[in-house]
């Protein structure tokens, strides 16, 4: 969350650099957590878009997205869009719900889909014939599976109707001709989808979401767990009262569901942001969350009932004074409008400063050196011994796998060394508190000899992204902690151990 003069600068700066419409969207369709946005888009004379973050639940009937819309027309904005981010909109629901939502209100209606069941091509036809007044397409060469459909295909079916785009063909094939060859630069980061996939229509998964959660499990090691996460991920959402799954809550499910499905154990272990939407810190829920979860990390409290953001403070003076410090500390120049960097910092607390380090390096910026790109590797006389190895090019890691006749192959780049590798618990020494997950050491919370009851939390993870708490599993002394703030850990790893 931020606060709201956060989000009114940086509304004023994007503006400013040039920014004309903003599409503003809640994961939890909530329009309170919209109000301020599209308020300040409109007050800087942007055009405001609001958005109906479409899913699909015993929760969401047809009279849901008209009230939605209703609210947000009340609110204030220029235009509204159906974000389809799953693409679980078929072609007759797209076809009602636009023909419904043009008939009650006059607005401009814009219509995002994406490729990933196979329906996205016919749901924009649908809704063409229905009357909206936009949709969103992806250039050929980058269209599809996680994508959008793709533009040539429906400049095409649409030649000659009434609804004719205008567009050249031979134009739009130069661009897709460019983005080809730049997509081949990235073709490490592609996800495993090579053509429509059924699952997405059970598991509402978004494409951002299904890459994210492939690369998620090829991290832990346990690729092969991808159905098991993508038939836990309705039941984990369920529980969380049928929210969308659009960022931040896709990830916060998927992760979820990882973490049920890699412990053993549903919500043995609930990510700090899992226990933040029972909480209510995100806004409503389409219906109430599962009561007893919610009891459970409520631990005795109130949920959050008023507008989250209400909560909190303004914030954007504490964020320039630490930007400002922190680039003083590592010789960062900032921009010009250092208020720019300020909100990027803000906007990627991990990453922020690192970019602005290397504003002016570009090579930085460049995709990791693949195992294709690599020298061809000369096979000894001797073969080489079968196995898993860590190996490093230019300073970066990555492992690579090694089979019996000496032929390489890269698995995964390798996770960052950690700076020392965690101890292993002594026999007898007491319980070991192990890592659930591969990633790194947030912040160690207990102290050694420190007396912890069962369920105190040790030390936050970060992994996948998010933070997960590590709670005691009995009660007990801290004895041996074995890693510190920033180390890099597997699964199994012991972290401390409860005497």
């Amino acid at each position: 969350h931020y606060a709201d003069d956060v989000v009114e600068r940086f509304v004023e700066r994007a503006v400013k650099n040039g920014m004309d419409v903003f599409r503003v969207f809640d994961a939890m369709n909530d329009p309170r957590n919209m109000k301020a946005a599209l308020q300040a888009v409109r007050s800087h004379g942007a055009h405001a878009q609001g958005t109906l973050s479409y899913t699909t639940s015993p929760a969401h009937t047809l009279q849901t997205w008209l009230d939605l819309t209703e609210q947000l027309l009340e609110t204030g904005v220029d235009s509204i869009a159906i974000k389809d981010m799953s693409g679980i909109l078929t072609p007759m629901a797209a076809f009602e719900l636009v023909s419904e939502i043009k008939k009650r209100y006059d607005v401009r209606l814009h219509l995002h889909c994406h490729a990933t069941t196979g329906m996205a091509e016919m749901a924009l036809l649908k809704a063409i014939e229905a009357g909206v007044d936009g949709v969103d397409t992806a250039i050929s060469s980058m269209s599809a599976t996680y994508g959008h459909p793709a533009t040539e295909a429906l400049v095409a079916t649409l030649a000659g109707t009434e609804h004719d785009t205008g567009l050249d063909i031979l134009k739009l094939e130069n661009i897709a001709a460019y983005f080809r060859e730049v997509r081949k630069k990235y073709h490490a980061f592609e996800g495993q989808l090579k053509g429509y996939d059924s699952r997405i229509l059970v598991a509402q998964v978004p494409g951002g979401m299904l890459t994210n959660l492939e690369s998620q499990l090829k991290q832990q090691n346990a690729a092969d767990k991808l159905d098991q996460v993508l038939a836990e991920i309705p039941r984990v959402r369920e529980d969380l009262g049928f929210i969308p799954l659009v960022t931040p809550t896709s990830q916060i499910v998927g992760t979820q569901a990882v973490l049920n499905v890699l412990t053993g154990e549903r919500y043995k272990t609930i990510a700090k942001e899992t226990a933040g939407i029972l909480k209510g810190e995100y806004g409503h829920t389409p219906v109430p969350v599962n009561a007893a979860l919610q009891a459970r990390v409520l631990e005795g409290g109130a949920p959050v009932t008023c507008r989250p953001a209400d909560l909190l403070k303004p914030e954007l003076a504490e964020l320039e004074a630490d930007v400002r410090r922190q680039a003083q500390e590592k010789g960062i120049q900032l921009a010009g409008n250092a208020i720019d960097d300020v909100l990027t910092v803000a906007l990627f607390p991990q990453i922020g400063l690192k970019f602005l380090e290397n504003r002016h390096n570009p090579a930085a910026f460049e995709p990791l050196p693949q195992a294709e790109a690599a020298q061809p590797v000369t096979k000894a006389e001797k073969p080489a011994a079968s196995g898993i190895y860590t190996v490093e090019v230019e300073g970066k890691a990555f492992v690579v796998k090694v089979s019996d006749g000496g032929d390489i192959s890269q698995l995964t780049a390798a996770a960052p060394a950690a700076s020392s590798a965690p101890a292993t618990a002594p026999a007898g020494a007491g319980t070991p508190v192990t890592a659930p997950l591969a990633g790194n050491i947030w912040k160690v919370i207990a102290t050694e000899g420190q007396t912890v009851a069962e369920g105190d939390v040790l030390l936050i993870l970060e992994a996948m992204k998010m933070e997960t708490e590590i709670r005691a599993a009995q009660a007990g002394t801290v004895r041996g902690i074995a890693v510190k703030s920033g180390d890099a850990v597997s699964v199994g790893d012991t972290l401390m151990t409860l005497a």
